[in-house]
């Protein structure tokens, strides 16, 4: 009697959690709808400002800017590690958290001064357990980025890398392609490399309304905030893209549970419904006898 309670007990237990993982599935997928609406809407105003960048550039404008500064050594970098406020989502952090560890020896080992950020309190709370250094700590950005919250994070140390205090500035996300893939991915941010071959408009003798320097001077830094932006983004969507799969995953796992523990459940029910049959014609018998 006991053994079948028992399994009755552990199959509510799981039905249970089954409803719990089977809503944050449907949550997360939700969620997830909107954080794809998102990357889709970046990703094309990414593209166009690499190709005004592309068409501008000159050589001789590195000089002018020293925001396309290639530095010969590297002496001091920022890394910028961007993590969830949330778990439940499989080995989303674990990969990223891992990535950035594998950064910081690599650069140190190189004999490069590394100043680390983290964004998400699981990359927090990972590395202060470690007793790693952390230069900035952010909690306050959501699932849902702007880009005033990539200008909070990149605005501070544009200037620094300006003045020649920061030879660069890398930054761990999570690359969204689908629900299923989601790499962790390294983006050097700063310096901009221009992307393209270059003198693509100048090639064909534009005139340009205000100058190209002018324009220049504008779209470099948007180019650098847009891609601290999508790094936001991709990785936010990369978050409840491995959420759903991960609560998908456990309510799967649920159900097969249930249905073994059913099975066992009506085994030992008709093994008991046995032996209290044969315990009856037993009494019956000996009473007769």
């Amino acid at each position: 009697m006991s053994k079948t309670r028992d399994i009755r007990r552990r199959i509510r237990s799981i039905q249970s959690t089954r409803q719990i993982t089977h809503t944050m599935e449907m949550v997360a997928a939700s969620k997830l709808r909107r954080a794809q609406d998102r990357v889709r809407a970046a990703r094309p105003y990414a593209a166009k400002l690499a190709e005004v960048i592309s068409s501008l550039f000159a050589p001789e404008l590195a000089e002018k800017y020293p925001i396309l500064r290639q530095p010969a050594k590297l002496r001091r970098s920022a890394l910028v590690l961007i993590t969830s406020n949330r778990g439940l989502a499989g080995g989303f952090n674990v990969n990223l958290i891992r990535m950035a560890r594998s950064l910081l020896g690599e650069l140190r080992d190189d004999g490069v001064d590394v100043e680390f950020h983290v964004i998400g309190r699981k990359g927090i709370n990972f590395f202060q357990f470690r007793r790693e250094p952390m230069a900035s700590r952010r909690q306050d950005i959501t699932d849902r980025p702007s880009m005033e919250d990539a200008r909070s994070v990149i605005d501070p140390l544009i200037p620094r890398f300006e003045s020649g205090e920061l030879d660069a500035i890398d930054v761990v996300y999570a690359h969204f392609k689908n629900a299923l893939s989601t790499p962790p991915t390294r983006m050097r941010v700063l310096p901009v490399s221009p992307p393209g071959e270059g003198r693509g408009a100048r090639a064909h003798n534009y005139l340009f309304e205000p100058s190209a320097e002018e324009i220049l001077t504008t779209v470099l830094p948007l180019y650098v905030r847009n891609a601290v932006y999508r790094a936001l983004v991709e990785s936010a969507a990369a978050e409840q893209g491995a959420r759903m799969t991960a609560m998908k995953n456990a309510t799967d796992n649920a159900d097969e549970l249930i249905k073994t523990l059913t099975l066992q459940y009506n085994k030992a029910r008709q093994a008991q419904i046995t032996q209290e049959l044969t315990e009856i014609t037993g009494g019956s018998e000996a009473l007769r006898g």
